[in-house]
């Protein structure tokens, strides 16, 4: 089979989207700041939230666990946009392309459900998204291959007709062994140039 749809990634892929980015803003020591995002704020626990568990809930141990740092715990969610730096022109050029070609387009995301809004709300290209898997409503992650599975069922497509992209090495294995053709996203100018070998623009 051939590929005739995409299936997008969306943070660092689509939208720049970094903690750092907001973390440093609240603390000025970078060692205290990686530890903080090592030790408390880690991205183990930030999974949860893709899992499906509301941020509040989730910051509750943390902040009993780390009074002292329950302004930053709470930042996660209430400062979320800040850790944000626009979207990455390449792709949103690629998305625009491939839709005037009238290739299907779809997104699975390990996002949490609270924050999806927002975050698609940040360019009308993700407007031409027939559908968008959202890991937080769905109650599991990328790279299990469950999401994957119900992917494909969602998009009406076989993993050999969709080409994923992502930039997680771990994520991309996952769908490259489920027959999914793939692009690893570490090079925004290297995506339309893959698009075009493949024949979708």
């Amino acid at each position: 089979m051939s590929v005739v749809g995409v299936l997008f990634d969306v943070g660092n892929v689509i939208v720049r989207w970094e903690p750092a980015r907001l973390y440093q803003k609240i603390f000025a020591d970078p060692v205290e700041r990686e530890r903080f995002l090592t030790e408390v704020c880690s991205m183990g626990w930030h999974v949860q939230h893709d899992l499906g568990m509301s941020m509040a809930e989730n910051a509750l141990p943390l902040i009993a666990q780390y009074p002292h740092y329950k302004d930053a715990i709470l930042a996660w969610s209430l400062r979320w946009d800040e850790m944000f730096d626009g979207c990455i022109p390449e792709s949103v050029a690629a998305i625009e392309t491939l839709n005037d070609r009238g290739v299907p387009l779809f997104a699975l995301t390990n996002m949490p459900s609270e924050k999806a809004a927002g975050v698609f709300a940040m360019d009308p290209a993700f407007a031409h998204f027939r559908d968008i898997i959202i890991s937080g409503d769905e109650g599991m992650v990328k790279p299990h291959a469950d999401i994957f599975h119900l992917t494909c069922r969602r998009c009406g497509l076989a993993p050999e007709q969709l080409l994923f992209i992502d930039d997680s090495v771990a994520n991309i294995e996952a769908a490259k062994a489920l027959g999914f053709a793939t692009h690893l996203f570490n090079d925004p100018k290297a995506l339309m140039p893959h698009l075009a070998a493949l024949g979708l623009v």
